[in-house]
């Protein structure tokens, strides 16, 4: 969401592309299944002319929503695609690669691409030299530029791009979401939006809210902290971006946004990714989402802004196909009590009374961060938390108890960094993690500080002779509907 390179290619991405399975995929069991007969009944009433009228399948973006077909349901994460980032339907070869999980793959995969990047330059080359071409590839290449003026093959080699295929984490992605899509479908209809955007965290995140990019966004709907924050609670230690539920509401609300200021689900489609302001300045300049496709060209309007669009309509196609499938077993929406807590609480005792098992009630509740989780920081008022929908539940939450709320937050010890302090030295002093204090301060990953700077140490007992103990009130935030 909003100016990130999201696209899943090799260098854009450092993590093993076979290794994003989702830890946090609801069981294939569960409650809610008539809703799920339901939905699936009343989505297939849907006209689709009306699909089509709202999310046109123009001429100009055909090769493309043909290439991330492709790249959905034909090429593993096994593969890489090389092709020319301007005219997708050139594609010069596929690298077979090893496998991401093994050691060394990393280093063995980036060779096999160079040496086929390499190989296909040096053909370009050849032919933009006047070459004749003589080999089966060369024959190939050629026969992809029909005018084979030098200029042509000459652009080429600067537009050649590796894209690796998705095919084996798209089907995850279409089991995993069914555990999310009838509550998707279900906000999108109180909205009153196209059912058809429920298949967009297919592009962003296949499905996984654990999804993190290397651009800090994070959960289903990929939402960067700063465009999170406008609709969520988001600090050091509820982070609904990361829950599927909550965010979702979010995610429905900023498209319903982008679309009211832009007027067309392409236009919206593509603000979800570039920035609302930068369409509404590309509408202005150019007109309408053809004409931006065709000729807008700025520093950060790039590959993945322009290919957002095809991408989703590719999605949309492909998952559609794949829940057909009878050999996918999609998993099941999980039936959940949610309970809302008049007070602050410890997550140990939620858990105790309970009776939820920890590795339960985190997934249940992946917003909560590790401070709450371990104990440091309490469950803020107001929160509603996710439970098991079992009878013995239910029945326990009708006896909880007042004492488990606490009538205040966990105090944090704020500290003023001075001369020859580090993070490592100041989270040793507190018996905090590194990682903690970054979080607490939003620091660099390389967790810079600087001299009188004043820290938060979240939830630590102040060591003798600390500066200063402040209690830190949690920013209230209204949750869209």
């Amino acid at each position: 969401m909003g100016n990130r390179n999201r696209q899943q290619s090799f260098a854009a991405s450092r993590t093993p592309p076979g290794n994003r399975s989702c830890s946090r995929c609801h069981p294939r069991s569960g409650g809610m299944l008539p809703w799920v007969i339901f939905l699936a009944v009343l989505f297939a009433s849907i006209p689709q002319a009306r699909a089509e009228e709202l999310f046109p399948l123009y001429p100009s973006i055909r090769a493309n929503v043909r290439f991330w077909e492709d790249i959905y349901a034909r090429y593993s994460t096994r593969q890489g695609v090389l092709h020319d980032q301007e005219n997708l339907d050139i594609v010069y070869g596929v690298v077979d690669l090893v496998d991401w999980n093994k050691p060394g793959s990393a280093h063995i995969n980036q060779k096999l691409i160079t040496l086929a990047r390499q190989h296909y330059k040096s053909i370009l080359s050849d032919l933009a030299a006047g070459k004749t071409p003589v080999t089966d590839d060369e024959k190939r290449i050629a026969a992809m530029f029909p005018g084979r003026s030098a200029y042509a093959y000459t652009q080429a080699l600067d537009n050649m791009r590796l894209q690796i295929g998705q095919q084996d984490r798209f089907r995850e992605g279409v089991i995993c979401s069914g555990a999310y899509m009838p509550y998707i479908r279900q906000i999108l209809i109180s909205h009153n939006l196209p059912p058809e955007l429920a298949y967009l965290p297919h592009v962003e995140s296949s499905f996984n809210p654990e999804a993190k990019s290397k651009a800090g966004a994070v959960g289903l709907w990929q939402f960067t902290r700063g465009t999170g924050s406008q609709y969520l609670t988001v600090n050091d230690i509820v982070d609904e971006r990361y829950d599927p539920f909550f965010s979702t509401r979010a995610a429905v609300v900023f498209l319903k946004e982008n679309y009211t200021a832009l007027k067309t689900w392409p236009l919206a489609i593509t603000a979800y990714n570039y920035g609302r302001g930068g369409m509404i300045r590309a509408v202005k300049e150019k007109g309408d989402y053809e004409n931006i496709f065709n000729n807008h060209r700025t520093g950060i309007f790039k590959f993945a802004a322009r290919n957002f669009y095809p991408e989703f309509l590719a999605a949309v196609n492909v998952a559609k196909r794949l829940e057909n499938d009878p050999r996918l077993i999609a998993n099941r929406p999980e039936a959940a009590v949610m309970l809302r807590l008049e007070g602050y609480a410890r997550a140990a005792d939620i858990m105790s009374h309970f009776r939820v098992a920890e590795e339960d009630f985190s997934r249940l509740n992946p917003s909560l961060l590790e401070p709450v989780l371990s104990g440091r920081k309490f469950i803020p008022r107001g929160f509603s938390v996710r439970l098991p929908a079992t009878a013995a539940v239910r029945e326990r939450v009708a006896r909880l108890p007042g004492s488990i709320y606490q009538p205040h937050q966990v105090r944090d010890n704020e500290y003023i960094v001075r001369r020859g302090d580090t993070a490592g030295s100041i989270a040793r002093k507190y018996k905090i993690s590194v990682n903690d204090l970054i979080l607490a301060n939003r620091l660099d990953k390389r967790a810079t500080i600087r001299i009188g700077q004043k820290l938060k140490i979240p939830g630590s007992t102040a060591p003798a002779g600390s500066i200063k103990v402040v209690e830190l009130q949690k920013k209230s935030k209204t949750r869209p509907n």
